[in-house]
């Protein structure tokens, strides 16, 4: 995705209702399941170390026809493509050097 326009932003609504924007980072295909990785936007007077503003990681499912975000299925899921979004996004920093 080409950041010559600047960043994505998306809203998302969790399950009590709480609207949550987020910042598009990537996306990545594995076991047929495409993942995308996003970071909150941090609130006005709110720290970007607090624990709340760490990396989210949500894949796409289809539900009735309609492409919806969803969160991951277990621990493991969510540890493995953690992984491999980090590991990912240290090769391109370290690529630009």
């Amino acid at each position: 995705m080409s950041e010559a326009f600047g960043p994505d932003f998306i809203t998302i609504t969790d399950e009590d209702g709480n609207d949550i924007e987020l910042e598009y980072m990537d996306a990545m295909e594995h076991n047929g399941v495409t993942y995308m990785a996003f970071f909150p936007t941090v609130e006005e007077g709110a720290s970007e170390d607090d624990e709340e503003y760490g990396l989210i990681i949500l894949k796409s499912i289809e539900e009735n026809g309609e492409e919806l975000l969803s969160t991951l299925d277990s621990d493991e899921e969510l540890q493995e493509m953690y992984d491999l979004f980090m590991e990912r996004l240290f090769q391109d920093e370290d690529g630009e050097e």
